[in-house]
């Protein structure tokens, strides 16, 4: 009887929501398939495109993993890990974020009918982990390095990898064209690990095969004033001096009040405005630069001061543009005039400003530190020159990548399927219920070749059959073949230059099989309900606030006007 008179205990606030056990946890897996579902088409050469359409009317058409994760916004807890490693994998690699997503989602579909028959999670998540660390042991053997090759075979072989990568993106039909543009860009900035000394400009108008690489910094005329069309245009070899500061009659910021009790006083406090202005500028002009470049404005009196003596300014330059000059040239940003010495003054071979399409770009070529280069890219509508500029991020991260791991595997589903024989065969010599799933993670694997004729239009049954025959000769002369996307066959991924660097494929296998442990440990999800009074508190801030400054406002227009 006492213990039927136990009280209810009620440790969560009324309306919490809490689901447990076998159904949440799949739940879960459904929600991430469902995602990984989403980009399944986007993956290789043949990929499709999404068009995503957003609250604010921006259209973006992208068939980049990350992108596309990025900008549906997923609000179930579970699937959101997935839109975590696309992103980890887009910045860590740069490529293989449709690769990362479709691999956790297909360990994830995998262990769904396991967990269905009462297998414990931590027994997948043992196997999983196991099996990850086996295809990464078997990738870093297979792989090749390109080390120890000469410059132009470096670059020759550099330029097969990007590609690759380019050739499953829209910009896909010129993708030698970009290929060694992007080459030559990633190894004119050396081992710089900074990415933003690659500059993209985009340039609408004109077709693909229009873009050009600028060996050294290029960016859009800026904002200029009368007086600027009479300065000189090109210079060879001159002097470039950079500043952050302000070449322009600045009228005071606060209300100052200056009491004169001569009239003629006043001539004497405007005359001291104009020295100051005319000191800075001719301290610019003693400096022996002949192109001044500014952060900030420089003014039309200024513009035409130095179109009187042949000198080239551009102000109200962006700041990444500016370091990216300062890097290139040697020189460095100056907060005042004063003491200009040659030390700070930076130099380059040619400068000259030039009309592409419709815009007037400044070109800095022949730069002495040659650690930048710039991408001016060319296309008809913007949506598509945005999406090339995605591509091309991309494959210079794996550009990069190869120069720094250079180690490279045969990418078209050949890895994947090499992997996947290894580990069934592994998983003939364990005994338990683990070579089950071992044989789960493996046949897994085989997703990527799948999807990628799939999305070709071809029969991935028989491509897959050819495939895992090929890969089963003893010889293990089959390890490089993959799915042949032009004929719908099989084919030797290394002898048609189908590479991708190995650090590709270990980050998105070690990713993926994370996710997939990660959401397999989870056996209960909880979920807070907005209190009701505290979202009518919010309400009433925000209301509060809004109220408030415009009391403020008010108060503040009342003042008398501002003395120029």
């Amino acid at each position: 009887m006492a213990a039927m008179m136990q009280p209810q205990i009620i440790l969560l606030k009324e309306g919490t929501d809490t689901s447990q056990g076998k159904a949440q946890l799949v739940s879960n897996i459904n929600a991430c398939t469902v995602v990984a579902d989403t980009v399944r088409t986007t993956l290789g050469p043949r990929g499709m495109d999404k068009l995503i359409h957003d609250d604010k009317g921006n259209v973006t058409i992208s068939n980049d993993g990350a992108t596309i994760m990025k900008l549906l916004d997923i609000v179930h807890p579970a699937a959101k890990i997935l839109v975590d490693i696309a992103k980890s994998q887009d910045s860590e690699v740069g490529d293989g974020t449709t690769t990362v997503v479709l691999l956790a989602g297909e360990f994830l579909k995998e262990a769904k009918p396991f967990i269905e028959d009462g297998v414990h999670p931590q027994n997948l998540i043992r196997s999983y982990r196991t099996a990850c660390s086996l295809a990464i042991e078997k990738i870093k053997e297979l792989a090749i390095s390109i080390e120890g090759k000469t410059r132009e075979e470096k670059k020759s072989l550099l330029a097969k990898c990007a590609a690759t990568t380019l050739s499953s993106k829209l910009i896909g039909g010129e993708k030698e064209f970009f290929a060694s543009m992007v080459v030559d860009a990633v190894v004119a900035i050396g081992n710089e690990d900074k990415l933003n000394m690659i500059g993209i400009k985009k340039v609408p108008g004109g077709s693909m095969r229009d873009s050009f690489l600028v060996d050294g910094v290029a960016f859009k005329k800026t904002f200029s004033y009368a007086g600027f069309e009479q300065q000189p245009k090109k210079f060879l070899k001159p002097k470039i001096l950079l500043l952050n500061i302000e070449l322009e009659l600045k009228s005071e910021k606060e209300n100052a009040e200056i009491r004169l009790s001569d009239p003629s006083q006043y001539q004497s406090i405007v005359d001291a405005e104009w020295n100051i202005i005319y000191d800075k500028l001719d301290k610019c002009v003693q400096s022996g630069a002949k192109v001044v470049l500014s952060r900030l404005a420089i003014g039309d009196l200024g513009t035409q001061y130095f179109a009187d003596r042949d000198i080239f300014c551009a102000g109200r330059v962006s700041e990444e543009d500016l370091l990216r000059v300062a890097a290139a040239t040697g020189g460095t940003v100056q907060t005042s005039v004063n003491n200009v010495i040659d030390e700070v003054l930076g130099t380059c071979e040619v400068f000259e400003e030039k009309q592409v399409g419709n815009e007037r770009f400044n070109i800095f070529s022949g730069c002495p530190s040659g650690l930048t280069a710039t991408i001016v890219l060319r296309g008809g509508a913007d949506q598509f020159i945005e999406e090339a500029e995605r591509s091309l991020h991309d494959a210079i991260m794996i550009v990069r990548r190869a120069l720094k791991n250079s180690t490279v595997v045969a990418g078209g589903g050949a890895i994947d399927m090499e992997i996947s024989r290894f580990l069934r065969q592994h998983a003939r010599t364990i005994a338990g219920k683990s070579q089950l799933f071992i044989n789960s993670y493996a046949k897994a694997l085989e997703v990527i070749p799948r999807q990628l004729c799939d999305n070709a239009g071809f029969d991935a049954t028989d491509v897959l059959n050819k495939l895992r025959q090929k890969h089963a000769l003893p010889t293990g002369e089959g390890a490089p073949y993959g799915v042949d996307i032009n004929t719908g066959g099989i084919a030797d991924s290394f002898a048609n230059f189908v590479w991708e660097p190995s650090v590709v494929k270990i980050n998105a296998i070690n990713a993926a099989t994370e996710a997939a442990c990660l959401i397999l440990s989870v056996d209960e999800t909880v979920k807070n309900p907005k209190s009701e009074s505290a979202q009518g508190e919010a309400a009433a801030s925000a209301m509060g606030g809004r109220g408030r400054g415009g009391a403020a406002f008010r108060g503040r227009g009342g003042r008398g006007m501002r003395r120029r």
